[in-house]
């Protein structure tokens, strides 16, 4: 069995990618890394040789298209030092001054440019080796065969010498089909994706990696001062913790009561209704309910901070002090710049800090990080499962198109869901006000009734007793025909 063979493994420095790796790199063989320019190849390269130098092994970089000057200047952006790692220039023959103009590059022998790599090899013996770029070698060789021939020569070369080898490749004027793939034991291929609106998004994915079972599939990643930042793909199946399924209540007891006894842990509520409902307000006394036992993340797509503060202040929440000291993680986040990877790696480190409720505000802002639809509901389902299997309490927001008369969700989500809350407004007497229902619940047994929903000024969430003067709840425009004294705020009797 292959999980049987223990591996000699060589780290690539990169946490995300050794665990995509199931560990990093197998020793002693030829890999690819392919990526068009700008995709982050020569930043990984030099991850992989810092991190061989850190653990006392020689590192060798050939370069066949940029200067060692250009490489301690892109190095330096990033705060490092090349200290260690020897670098050797190769210029490509036709590039000689000495020839332009009296030899053509078709005339050349490509095997000079390949026998100084040979020979400088021999010498300082690397036990890590990076080849920048493939590029120039298949210029070089102007033909698939020949260039196919070089790199099959290379491979043989370093068969048995115990080198770990990376060659680059840019992608530039490639021949079409794929030989290099099959030629080298590992092929990463990083991938820019540029985006109508907002900053560039980068992705990897392992095309080949013999006698590994890595993590397939696409993986986002980052360039920033430090290096590239890997997001490993979420696998919800791979982390479970176990936990009692307590309830979290509110404190509201008719809002509990309304839930079945409250939020249950390893569960998720979705909130769903018009803009200013209160689904927020909503998410915030919850989760202050839970920094009671624990701490809170609430990750906020659309809300500043300040805003949210100041609007839970007047309704008698302490928002404030709750962040303070630091039992409520206030997260804010722009899906223009926030790839999901990136946004479930920072849901997955708030979860390995120890908080036991996360609050996603709003579901609609993550639809703009993400354009394609099914590739969402696939990140929210692993996403959901994951958190679900960690015992964690999660409420995700949802806005609807439209204030009032019939609504509709920018995307169906409900089967996910374990409980739904919906938020409605609906007339009673000239006044416009807001209801709350429960529409399913698989934790526990919820009432079906429908209650006034207020929130009032230093008194926070108050729901009333159960109404049932409504007509038209399920197409959308909610109509009380009762009397204002059996509202909430008409009889005297809302539970607080």
């Amino acid at each position: 069995m292959l999980d049987e063979i223990k591996r000699d493994l060589a780290a690539t420095g990169n946490v995300g990618l050794d665990e995509i790796l199931g560990g990093g790199l197998e020793r002693g063989h030829l890999y690819l890394i392919e990526g068009t320019p700008g995709a982050g190849k020569t930043t990984l390269a030099l991850q992989f040789l810092l991190e061989g130098i850190r653990n006392g092994e020689r590192a060798l970089y050939v370069t066949l298209s940029e200067t060692e000057s250009e490489l301690r200047k892109m190095a330096r952006s990033h705060g490092w030092s090349l200290d260690g790692i020897s670098i050797m220039e190769i210029v490509p023959l036709e590039s000689s001054t000495e020839l332009q103009g009296i030899v053509h590059p078709s005339e050349i022998e490509l095997g000079q440019t390949i026998q100084q790599i040979f020979d400088t090899v021999q010498e300082q013996r690397p036990d890590r080796l990076v080849i920048d770029a493939l590029t120039e070698v298949r210029l070089l060789a102007e033909d698939r065969f020949n260039y196919r021939r070089q790199i099959l020569a290379l491979k043989r070369f370093f068969h048995g010498r115990g080198c770990t080898v990376i060659a680059l490749d840019d992608l530039t004027d490639a021949a079409p089909g794929l030989q290099l793939h099959s030629i080298v034991h590992g092929v990463i291929s990083l991938e820019q994706r540029k985006m109508e609106y907002g900053v560039v998004r980068r992705r990897l994915s392992i095309a080949k990696l013999r006698g590994v079972d890595y993590r397939s599939g696409y993986h986002d990643y980052v360039i920033r001062r430090g290096g590239i930042i890997v997001y490993p793909s979420l696998v919800a199946s791979l982390h479970h913790d176990e936990f009692e399924p307590n309830p979290l209540v509110s404190g509201v007891p008719a809002l509990d009561n309304l839930l079945g006894g409250g939020l249950r842990r390893g569960t998720s509520t979705l909130l769903m209704g018009p803009s200013g409902a209160g689904k927020t307000t909503l998410a915030i006394l919850y989760a202050l309910a839970a920094t009671k036992r624990g701490r809170a993340a609430f990750f906020a797509f659309d809300e500043h901070y300040r805003t949210a503060s100041e609007r839970a202040a007047g309704l008698g929440l302490d928002l404030t002090g709750a962040v303070q000291a630091e039992s409520f993680q206030w997260i804010g986040l722009s899906p223009t710049t926030l790839s999901p990877g990136e946004f479930v790696s920072k849901v997955q480190r708030e979860v390995d800090a120890g908080v036991e409720m996360v609050v996603i505000d709003s579901l609609n802002s993550y639809i703009a990080s993400m354009p394609e639809e099914q590739a969402l509901i696939l990140h929210m389902h692993e996403l959901l499962s994951y958190l679900g299997n960690k015992g964690i309490v999660t409420i995700i927001i949802m806005a609807q198109h439209g204030l009032i008369g019939e609504t509709q969700a920018p995307l169906d989500l409900s089967f996910m869901a374990d409980s739904i809350v919906l938020l409605r407004y609906f007339e009673a007497e000239g006044q416009v006000r807001k209801a709350i229902s429960v529409l399913k619940s698989r934790s526990g047994k919820h009432e079906s009734a429908i209650r006034e929903y207020q929130l009032q000024e230093g008194k926070g969430v108050n729901v009333g007793q159960p109404i049932q003067e409504f007509q038209g709840v399920l197409t959308g425009v909610p109509v009380f025909v009762g009397h204002a004294n059996q509202l909430a705020s008409g009889n005297g009797k809302a539970v607080e």
